[in-house]
């Protein structure tokens, strides 16, 4: 497929355009002299360089990847119509019907921009994670620092070779370990069910069958299930250990896992996780 430079920088500019800051998840601002997303809003939101994202608009740069693409279409909170389109202008063919899907439709961006101060991240139907939020990054330290590929709650929970987290940037520990486990495993085979052909999840069972012994004794159980709640210890540099809850929401068919963490009220465990949420945004814009 032949990409259709030409058009796809328009398109991109008229995307972002219309997608208010705040909608995205992103501080308003008087200074602003777009309505919209400016350049440094997409890089971002979709964990590129201002440059790349410059070169894009402007038609010098031709072969997009296709993880570039889909984190374009999630930052500008694209249709699955739309989603398509940058596809095949990209030169890229959409994603198959049958294959595990990283979009983000607007409905769901327009919930998760009314979490307020709760550290929240989306992850796909193989525990893929495929957006994060500002509190999410500052909680945990920023995901947009690890390779892509390795930003899956299943290969951390069962990694191989002794392989240190991905998804953290210091210690968390569950306090239902061997639950969390289970549940995942047994929602990974509910996945199976809904995308039997998806290569990617097909390959990610056959990794963690081959590198996790305790993977694949779970798998061999047969069990189906999901994975809907958790209570956790998050070591941060700034305030300590802090006791969060992990909620786990479901989206519908395609599976997509909403996951939120909180402190509770009146605790002094809020306290400090709004310490280092506040600590770690601060740090990041500074950065």
């Amino acid at each position: 497929m032949t990409a259709d430079i030409a058009k796809l920088g328009p398109m991109l500019r008229t995307w972002r355009g219309r997608v208010p800051p705040d909608t995205a998840g992103l501080p308003s601002s008087r200074r602003r002299r777009v309505t919209g997303l400016r350049r440094e809003d997409v890089a971002e939101l979709a964990g590129i360089s201002v440059d790349y994202v410059v070169r894009l608009e402007q038609g010098r740069h031709v072969t997009p990847s296709v993880q570039v693409t889909a984190a374009l279409a999630r930052a500008l909170q694209l249709t699955d119509a739309e989603r398509d389109h940058l596809y095949r202008l990209a030169g890229l063919a959409p994603p198959a019907a049958g294959e595990i899907s990283d979009h983000i439709p607007p409905g769901l961006h327009r919930m998760l921009n009314r979490l307020g101060d709760s550290a929240a991240a989306v992850f796909a139907a193989d525990w893929q994670l495929i957006w994060w939020n500002r509190c999410w990054a500052a909680l945990l330290g920023d995901p947009a620092a690890r390779p892509s590929v390795l930003r899956n709650f299943a290969r951390d929970t069962f990694a191989a070779d002794g392989a240190a987290p991905c998804l953290s940037h210091w210690p968390v520990a569950s306090l239902g370990q061997p639950e969390v486990e289970v549940s995942v495993v047994s929602d990974l085979r509910r996945a199976t069910g809904r995308f039997p052909d998806s290569e990617r999840l097909t390959g990610l069972i056959r990794d963690l069958s081959a590198g996790s012994p305790r993977f694949a004794d779970l798998w061999a159980s047969g069990e189906v299930g999901a994975h809907r709640e958790d209570h956790k210890i998050v070591q941060h540099p700034v305030t300590g250990p802090i006791a969060v809850d992990c909620d786990v929401l479901t989206d519908g068919d395609e599976q997509r896992k909403v996951v939120v963490l909180t402190a509770a009220p009146g605790t002094e465990d809020e306290t400090k996780f709004r310490l280092a949420v506040v600590s770690g945004i601060s740090h990041s814009a500074h950065a």
